[in-house]
Formats: structure tokens, sequence, C-alpha cells
């Protein structure tokens, strides 16, 4: 198949392509920076070439493109350019897909399991109606953009994406080194639920939604078995040899990174209950398993 995807150069952008091009896939890139020389297998486009031309060649397009939240502290600007760039990215993808002479068969757009707000220990399947702290707008209006497809030949897959777990970037990857200096610990109360998914399983849903064509709507990105901070602390002390004693309070977090902070020590217990249904097997659905496998690499 030939993909077309947007956020190529990010976190799981990365990733995603080295998967597709290990199954034969070939890749189109939108990207700022066209000019770039790319991997072979993958070819860059600029956001302002004509995208519909583009579209028109294209089995499936990922739309993955949105600032990353964590750069800058949240001043207003930087609320802004978060929301911004997810509708931005998502209504040009939509608009070529409408303009387009054939169209793709599926269009995959990203949104976050941040759309549910913070919701203490209640299980979150995808039938659950949005929050209304900062991140539950933003993934709302990212999603009401993708909505706004109207063609009915193509199937539209609303990727909510839970904290992908890695150790070269990402959440995890900040962890680390704490634990590594025996200074580890739980963010926050502890008490707080963790929607983490292996990148494996990240990338391999994704794979998994393009072929699938029984599956549509949003579907939540992570894994079977969400689990407290606390645990994920312990866990992962465990898994490194390390002692998982140092707590590091809300208002401290707050200090170091603003109000971005509400999104660590918020509560997701997220249930991937699409996934499931649909047959899809986890490779990693245990966290023990899932860390040991990623440090290990």
């Amino acid at each position: 198949m030939q993909i077309l995807l947007t956020g190529g150069t990010g976190f799981i952008g990365s990733y995603l392509i080295d998967a597709l091009l290990k199954r034969g896939d070939t890749v189109v890139v939108v990207t700022r920076k066209p000019e770039r020389r790319p991997p072979k297998g993958v070819s860059y486009v600029g956001w302002d070439d004509d995208l519909a031309e583009v579209v028109s060649r294209c089995d499936a397009i990922i739309n993955l493109a949105g600032s990353n939240l964590f750069d800058e502290r949240w001043t207003d600007n930087v609320r802004e350019t978060i929301l911004k760039s997810r509708i931005d990215a998502t209504s040009t993808v939509v608009n070529a897909i409408r303009d387009a002479k054939k169209k793709p068969k599926v269009l995959i757009s990203g949104s976050a399991i941040g759309y549910y707000g913070t919701r203490g220990p209640d299980k979150l399947d995808e039938s659950q109606p949005p929050g209304s702290d900062f991140l539950a707008k933003v993934c709302l209006a990212w999603e009401t953009e993708a909505n706004k497809l109207d063609v009915d030949s193509v199937r539209l897959v609303i990727a909510r994406t839970g904290i992908v777990q890695q150790k070269d970037d990402g959440a995890l990857s900040k962890m680390l080194l704490p634990f590594k200096l025996y200074g580890g610990g739980p963010l926050g109360d502890g008490k707080q639920y963790y929607p983490w998914i292996h990148m494996h399983d990240m990338v391999n849903s994704l794979l998994y939604m393009i072929d699938n064509d029984t599956i549509s709507g949003p579907v939540n990105i992570t894994s079977p078995n969400p689990v407290t901070m606390d645990e994920f602390a312990s866990v992962l002390g465990k898994v490194m040899s390390r002692p998982s004693w140092f707590r590091v309070p809300e208002f401290l977090l707050k200090i170091a990174v603003g109000d971005s902070a509400n999104s660590i020590t918020s509560s997701y217990r997220v249930i991937p209950k699409k996934l499931v249904e649909s047959g899809y097997k986890f490779r990693f659905p245990g966290l023990e398993g899932a860390l040991r496998d990623i440090l290990n690499q």
C-alpha cells in the first residue's frame, strides 16, 4: 500500500514508518521541510503542495501532526499553538481528501486519551463523553475537525492514544534518569491511573486499523491493563533494580513544568474496548513485560 503520513518525523511517526516499510508499504510524509533527503522507501511533500493530487495516489492516510505538548510551559500562546497545530493539519487533510479525484480507503486521525478528562478510578471506554479541561477541549476540537470528513467511501478512525512507552523519547525517557540515580518514584499522589502503551502495540494497532475495515470511529490505543502511578513506579523500580520511594508532589511538578503537570497527575483509567473486541492481540498487555522489553533493547 501507499500510505500518506502527517507527523511522520515525530516520536510515534518514526517507529510507524519503520513498521510500514518492513511490511512492504511505501510512505509519503507531509512535512514542513520537504527539501530534506528522505530514507529509502519514503518521499516527502510539503504542506503547501497539491495534497489532493498526492492523496489520489494513496490507499490510506494517518494524521498524527500536532505540536509537542511538553516543549514549553503552557502560556496562552503555547495553548493556542497546541490547539491550532492540530486543527490546521486535520483541516488540511480533510480538505485534500474531499478534493482528491480518487479517495483513500481510510483516514486514521489522531486524538488522545486526554479527551476524557480526569475521572479518578472510573473505567473509560470509547462510549464515554468528553471532559472539560484544556486537553479535553483540544481533543474534542481535534476530533470535530476530523469528523467534518463527509466522504461516505472513506472509513474514519479516531485514534485516542495513551502514553506511549519507549526509552528514547516520551514520558518514560524522562523518568529513567531519576531511577538510575536512586531517586525515582511516583509523580503526584500516585493514585491516578496511568494509561500506558508499549510502542510496539501503538504502532501495530495503527497497522491493524488500516487493514481491518470493520473498525471505525473513536478507538482507545492503550494497554488493556492500566495501572496507577504508584504501581507504574514500583514496577519500573523492580525492572531497573532500583528503589521507588522518592515521590514528586504535584506542587513541585507545577513549579517545574507549569499547568502541563495536570496531564501527568490526572487520572485516566482508559480501556481499549474496541481493539479487544475486534480481536487485536496485544504483544505487551502487562506492564512488567513491556518495561523489561523496552529497557533490554
